[in-house]
């Protein structure tokens, strides 16, 4: 257990908040999908059943986010520790589930350990780093999904069954949930506060805006990538650029610092706008789908963190409120558009909805109104 002023390193703690975000949503939340014909073959389950237990990871990440500003307020160690012993608990549950009641439940427990970590560790970032390095602090610790994507890509392509994949995913759990409680810094807590604060609609319409035109990247891409002829290696291939082009997302803090936020905010838009128009080219190709994933990472790693920063300059004293907020403006996004990305999918074909969510990518520059931007 350790104690640090605000005059040391930011790199550990955020490199202890890094991995533990990898834990949470890198194994606990994002690993299901890949993973979905495997449990559909063990439980049974037509395509409605995987619907619901995606519903239950995104029902248990909402009830976490619910409760991370109230638990950060009392201890942003404790809530990164629950974080991580919450995606640990669940993964061991999905690993040993004898029937798939136990294993809803198991993915419902993990997706509260990704609901509660990012206003966690945003929140004992803000109180044991220094000012000045403190946004670096917060980017570089928000690539830890990055980092769990990039670890977690290949497991699928391994001739392991799949409860032996999740009892690993667990015991790296136990140990991650083992160095938070030896490493993580005590922080005092902040008394909670009530009331609206001005200028958050801004940044939820921002995080809502980032939730639509990712969804679906990460519902659809996968399928885009096989409808263009290319192999399950080869898209495997895409789905781990993501991960390791995410980790560069950590710059967006610094360069937030040097030129603005809005500007480096509709730099990165421009940039995801891009990378998701890859994917509406009849033939992309490896090396563009590999671009393309490429620019998906990193540039959602980077919005998702220059978010936090938003949510802090808003909530400068309890960034785990702000950081609530837009994440479940964020997650509100990703909900409604993967549902009606299914729907226009099959109207006008996918092709043409990663076109469309490219365009629709481009109207964050009406953030350059001061009503809409971030201040």
């Amino acid at each position: 257990m350790v104690t640090r002023t605000k005059t040391e390193s930011w790199a550990s703690t955020a490199a202890l908040g890094a991995v533990v975000i990898a834990l949470c949503y890198g194994f606990a939340r994002y690993a299901y999908g890949p993973f979905v014909p495997r449990f559909s073959e063990t439980f049974g389950l037509t395509a409605v059943g995987a619907g619901v237990l995606g519903g239950l990871s995104t029902a248990g990440y909402g009830l976490g986010l619910l409760l991370a500003p109230r638990t950060s307020a009392r201890s942003a160690r404790g809530t990164v520790l629950l974080a991580a012993a919450s995606a640990t608990l669940g993964l061991g549950l999905m690993a040993l589930a004898p029937h798939v009641v136990v294993f809803g439940a198991g993915i419902t427990v993990a997706g509260a350990g990704a609901g509660l970590v990012s206003p966690g560790v945003a929140q004992l970032i803000s109180e044991t780093v220094g000012a000045r390095t403190r946004d670096r602090a917060q980017t570089w610790a928000n690539t830890g999904t990055g980092l769990g994507l990039a670890a977690s890509a290949f497991t699928p392509l391994l001739a392991l069954g799949w409860p032996v994949i999740w009892s690993a995913f667990a015991a790296l759990g136990v140990l991650v949930t083992l160095v938070v409680w030896r490493q993580v810094p005590r922080a005092p807590g902040v008394p909670a506060t009530s009331g609206p604060v001005r200028g958050v609609v801004p940044l939820l319409v921002n995080s809502v805006l980032i939730g639509v035109t990712s969804a679906p990247y990460w519902t659809f891409s996968p399928s885009r990538l096989a409808e263009t002829g290319m192999s399950p290696v080869a898209a495997t291939w895409c789905w781990a650029a993501i991960g390791v082009a995410g980790l560069l997302g950590g710059l967006a803090g610094r360069a937030a610092g040097q030129a603005g936020l809005r500007t480096v905010n509709l730099a990165t838009w421009t940039l995801a706008a891009a990378g998701i128009a890859l994917l509406a080219l009849p033939r992309p190709g490896v090396p563009l789908a590999l671009l393309s994933g490429a620019l998906f990472g990193v540039t959602y790693m980077a919005l998702t963190g220059l978010c936090i920063l938003w949510a802090a300059r808003l909530f400068p004293d309890r960034p785990a409120r702000g950081i609530t907020w837009s994440f479940a403006g964020l997650g509100v996004g990703q909900t409604v558009a993967s549902l009606l990305t299914g729907a226009a999918a099959a109207g006008i074909g996918s092709a043409a909805v990663f076109g469309l969510a490219a365009l629709v990518a481009l109207t964050a520059w009406a953030q350059l109104h001061p009503r809409l931007g971030p201040p």
